[in-house]
């Protein structure tokens, strides 16, 4: 179908002959009026030609400046939209407690683990850097003042605001490279301004600012590119399509979703790719290939190298230890300064040493307490002593280590991965058991207990334990080794959960069998060894910073990345589905403030949204009635509309796609200001489908010329009054709706119980201070 024909932001009309509109002879529906002279040969070149083009060089001039005079009017405007009243309020705000707190990480070089890529929060350092300030703050609180803290947070909030206004001209510029009108031009990037989320998000320490700019950064440069399709390899060329991957890239460096600009230039470029294969372009198949050679070194291999630049930039500013450490594998956190893996202790049979659970941190701890005999359930236990998971240092976490032989032959020998061992409470003198009786909480799992020591040795082969070490080498070691305890008579993993067990357990949490012996949360490790510390390393312990070559470094913590962002499912009382976002079915509130009732809520800007989600539905209904028609022998759009229509709108409309259905994939928490990169795409279709309407004709030809083509009549699209009219109109009704809704976009001013009720649209939307 036409509409899928993204790859061209521009139209094709000055590659092809002008074709018949309509089958029945008459004319188009859509009128075209030509500024220039036709297509003749020079020997049909009459004086009469001459002052038409002096008239369409003057005209060529003038629209050019009245082009410039608009976009930095809008610039302008869009810049003071961002910057107004930056410094309030001056606190924290929402996601500021995050991406402030790693930029200050950034500034001391601690490590910290983030589901993002690294791009966009060394910026908002590299500018800390630049005003001076050194990271003290660490953003702890919605709400810590940060003028009672001395940090530059104006300054800080100034680089995403900068970028967040300059998305607005890479807007305007993009449909003026797309071929459209300076009124089309212009009420795409007045949407862009007026929206209230896109004024709220970009002038606050956020990243969804860069994320944008990035991606309109790379929409233009691809448009650009694209315009030089009739001069192929030429340096113009070179420029722009690497330009777009460098584009795309920096998208992707900033948020993982960089990967949906990804994918609607990719499809553009396949489409493309498609096009130039096809017999009638008369390419040979290494002209073809080489067209395809250059896009994967433009479009893929510069874009790649780009993003692993980023990535080790991150690793060589973060060289210390930091709260991201505990993420990370034992070799990796061996490279950091100051980790205690690289202190670690080899541990040896007959260390007295404590456990702790890697996931919950509590330790494996024992007590002179038995189950109950009977549980609340109804169910019978062993009544054997409890085993449980306890958070706070205690003798009772002393475990001595035990080979599998009866007389313990192994002592003064270090452990290693895959020995079997038994472990002996210290305190109670008793070996920790596991055995075919239901646990507390969870009656597939085993129990676990232990067995006095003084007792005869009939249930040896149940405190029999293989020790399995996930990281750390070899040779189980103090801090650096993961490792799982398998039961060796049953085949379960010890384990523990964030369950607590009842009064009689002292709402300790449970341990138990966990027959899952694969899952990730079935880790252990060995964190101090009673009687010894840091400074009795023997020669066989490690004493320095270990290196890692980067290509593990990324691959594990891209792996990190993304398992903890599909694990974000936890529920937050602001998440909102996917479909919910074009409609503003619910809102987040970002910061409040009880004393003078101001708040900072964020909502796009209803009217205006809800007009562009109604833009969306307009290209599927004019484009099926189109298809429809043309099978039909009717032809009811001028070529060159429906090309422009189809491959520029279409380009706009298949971004807004691939920057809002995968999210109906995701199973983390999603939240409104994910909709953010899929709402500017919307304002651009929005002001397409207006000129679509109101606009006759289209300007022609927009693409370079080269060598190969001929020239093309010069053609300009008719801009009538109603389109002024309903431009203006719709104009005016955005920006009411944003000036309506500001003061909870700024949160400068308080707004009374009835102007809460009057801004309430919606039943779903929360805002404080409503009673």
């Amino acid at each position: 179908m036409g509409l899928a024909r993204s790859h061209a932001a521009v139209v094709d009309v000055e590659d092809e002959e002008h074709k018949a509109t309509l089958a029945t002879g008459s004319e188009s529906t859509l009128r075209q009026r030509s500024t220039g002279p036709k297509h003749t040969s020079s020997a049909d070149t009459t004086k009469d030609d001459a002052p038409k083009k002096v008239i369409t060089s003057v005209f060529t001039q003038t629209e050019k400046y009245n082009s410039l005079l608009t976009l930095a009017g809008l610039t302008a405007v869009a810049i003071f939209s961002r910057f107004y009243k930056i410094y309030a309020p001056d606190e924290v705000v929402f996601d500021e407690v995050h991406f402030g707190k790693f930029a200050s990480y950034y500034l001391r070089g601690s490590y910290f683990f983030d589901v993002h890529p690294p791009l966009a929060k060394m910026m908002l350092a590299a500018m800390g850097y630049f005003i001076g300030y050194d990271g003290h703050f660490l953003f702890d609180n919605i709400g810590d003042k940060y003028n009672d803290n001395n940090v530059p947070y104006i300054g800080l909030r100034a680089l995403p605001a900068f970028l967040g206004a300059m998305t607005v001209p890479l807007v305007y510029m993009t449909m003026r490279e797309a071929g459209f009108p300076i009124l089309t031009c212009a009420l795409a990037a007045f949407f862009v301004i007026f929206d209230n989320m896109l004024v709220t998000q970009t002038r606050l320490i956020l990243l969804d600012s860069m994320l944008v700019f990035f991606m309109m950064c790379s929409i233009y440069s691809y448009v650009r590119f694209y315009k030089t399709r009739n001069n192929p390899f030429s340096l113009k060329w070179w420029s722009w399509m690497i330009a777009t991957g460098v584009s795309i890239a920096m998208t992707t460096s900033v948020k993982m979703v960089g990967l949906f600009t990804v994918a609607t230039i990719g499809v553009a470029v396949i489409w493309d790719l498609w096009e130039l294969l096809d017999i009638r372009r008369r390419l040979t198949m290494q002209q073809f290939l080489n067209h395809f050679y250059a896009r994967a070194i433009g479009l893929i291999l510069i874009p790649v190298v780009v993003y692993l630049f980023w990535f080790y930039v991150h690793f060589a500013i973060l060289t210390n230890s930091g709260p991201g450490d505990d993420f990370m594998s034992t070799e990796f956190q061996e490279t950091l300064k100051g980790n205690t893996m690289a202190d670690g202790i080899y541990v040896k049979y007959g260390d007295n040493i404590t456990i702790r659970h890697k996931d919950t941190s509590v330790y494996l701890h024992s007590h002179k307490h038995n189950y109950p005999l009977r549980y609340d359930d109804g169910r019978i236990s062993s009544a054997g002593q409890q085993v449980t998971g306890y958070s706070h240092e205690d003798p009772n976490n002393l475990w001595q280590i035990y080979s599998d032989s009866v007389d313990n032959t192994k002592i003064g020998k270090q452990v290693k991965d895959k020995d079997v061992i038994r472990l002996l409470h210290v305190a109670t003198s008793s070996w920790l058991l596991a055995h075919d009786v239901a646990s507390p909480t969870m009656t597939t799992n085993e129990e676990i207990t232990t067995y006095s020591s003084e007792e005869d040795g009939s249930r040896f082969n149940e405190t029999t334990f293989q020790i399995i070490l996930e990281s750390g080498g070899d040779k189980l070691r103090t801090m650096a080794s993961n490792f799982k305890l398998l039961h060796q008579a049953t085949k379960v993993a010890v384990w523990t959960h964030s369950q607590k067990l009842p009064d009689w357990a002292f709402d300790q949490q449970e341990v138990n069998g966990n027959k899952n012996i694969v899952q990730k949360s079935n880790l252990w490790l060995s964190d101090n060894i009673e009687g010894k510390n840091a400074s009795e390393i023997d020669q066989e312990s490690v004493k320095a910073v270990k290196s890692r070559s980067f290509i593990l470094k990324f691959l594990e913590l891209q792996g990190k990345m993304i398992s903890h962002n599909a694990g974000l499912t936890e529920s937050h009382p602001y998440q909102s589905a996917p479909i919910e976002w074009p409609f503003l079915a619910k809102g987040i509130s970002f910061w409040t403030e009880n004393d003078t009732r101001k708040q900072i809520y964020l909502i796009g800007n209803p009217l205006g949204m809800w007009v562009a989600i109604a833009s969306l539905a307009v290209i599927i209904g004019v484009s099926g009635a189109d298809l429809l028609s043309r099978r039909r022998g009717f032809y009811p759009l001028n070529q060159d509309v429906q090309k422009r229509f189809y491959y520029a709108t279409g380009f706009f409309f298949i971004g807004w796609m691939f920057h809002y259905f995968p999210f109906f994939l995701m199973g983390r928490a999603l939240f409104l200001h994910h909709y953010m990169p899929a709402l500017v795409f919307s304002y651009m279709v929005l002001a397409a489908v207006h000129g679509f309407i109101f606009v006759e004709g289209v300007d022609g030809p927009i693409s370079d010329p080269g060598p190969e083509t001929r020239p093309r009549q010069v053609q300009r699209a008719i801009v009538p009054v109603i389109a002024y009219a309903t431009g203006a109109l719709l104009m005016v009704i955005h920006l009411g709706s944003f000036l309506f809704f500001a003061p909870l976009s700024y949160g400068t001013s308080a707004i009374d119980v009835a102007g809460l009720a009057r801004r309430k649209f919606l039943p779903q939307w929360d805002f404080h201070f409503a009673k």
